[in-house]
């Protein structure tokens, strides 16, 4: 299981080297207070993937393009 998990985890880390930004001209950010998540969107593509990072961020990706990030418990993160 511990093997199975460090594979997937090396994989993903293969696939962010790879990636390039979506459309950085319609990029908004939106803060959701109720569950204290902070969202970057780049565009307006519907992510087909998504990867959780060990630190509570999740990055939304359309092949290999990054269309979106979002931050849990920004407020903590961010001192707020």
């Amino acid at each position: 299981m511990e093997d199975e998990r460090a594979r997937e985890y090396e994989e993903a880390l293969n696939k962010l080297k790879e990636l390039r930004v979506g459309d950085l001209t319609k990029m908004w950010i939106e803060y959701d207070k109720q569950n204290d998540i902070l969202y970057l969107i780049f565009g307006d593509e519907e992510p087909d993937e998504s990867i959780m990072l060990e630190d509570d961020i999740v990055l939304s990706l359309k092949g290999d393009k990054l269309v979106g990030i979002s931050i849990y418990n920004f407020s903590r993160r961010a001192n707020i």
